[in-house]
């Protein structure tokens, strides 16, 4: 099956909490769409809410597509340089077939869900120096442990139609797949938020998301 919008979603979900982030800013609420484009399927936008929920924060993404939808959501704390992971829940929608997922803390233990892990892979990269292989373990919509490799690329400033943006250049593998390649821009002071995202495989990018729309309270 194609990469579709749902499972570019599921590679989002990235990070193992047990190194601390240096001198990693707070998380800061905004509502972003994103628009997509995937290959073999029409482009969609995804919307992208990061809120306060009572002492936590809830990170949340949507997105649809002719035939299919898409929507989850994770809450979490931060507390000092480390990111807690509360709860997950997801719901997807393909041709009438839907299913439903949650997780909660037992389920989780000390791993990040797919939405809290965006969060604490900002939150690491941004003050973190690794450049090759940092292992990055996280649990998939139905709770499966999975690794991930990163590695930070650039710091630089990336300019876009809504203006001019600190960026944090990150690049994702699986592990034995050399073949398969993410690469994420995350804005360096809001962790969470994506400017720009590209997926690689076999030499060919195969999709590619960018920020359209940007609003905060």
């Amino acid at each position: 099956m194609r990469l579709s919008a749902l499972r570019l979603i599921g590679w989002l979900a990235l990070l193992s909490l047990a190194l601390p982030a240096l001198a990693a800013p707070p998380p800061q609420a905004f509502s972003a769409r994103y628009h997509l484009q995937l290959e073999g399927w029409p482009d969609t936008d995804i919307r992208h809410r990061l809120r306060h929920a009572g002492d936590a924060w809830q990170s949340e993404m949507r997105t649809e597509l002719p035939g299919a939808w898409g929507r989850e959501w994770g809450r979490f704390r931060v507390a000092g340089h480390g990111v807690r992971a509360l709860h997950y829940a997801a719901g997807y929608s393909l041709l009438g077939i839907q299913r439903s997922y949650s997780l909660d803390r037992r389920d989780l233990g000390a791993l990040p869900d797919r939405q809290s892990a965006l969060v604490a892979l900002a939150r690491r990269a941004i003050g973190d120096r690794c450049t090759r292989d940092c292992p990055l373990r996280y649990r998939d919509h139905k709770g499966r442990e999975e690794v991930l490799h990163y590695r930070v690329l650039r710091r630089d400033a990336l300019s876009l139609p809504l203006g001019r943006f600190e960026r944090v250049r990150v690049a994702l593998s699986e592990p034995g797949e050399a073949n398969k390649r993410l690469v994420l821009d995350l804005d360096a002071r809001r962790p969470g938020l994506l400017l720009a995202l590209e997926y690689h495989r076999d030499g060919r990018r195969r999709s590619r998301l960018t920020l359209t729309a940007l609003a905060e309270p």
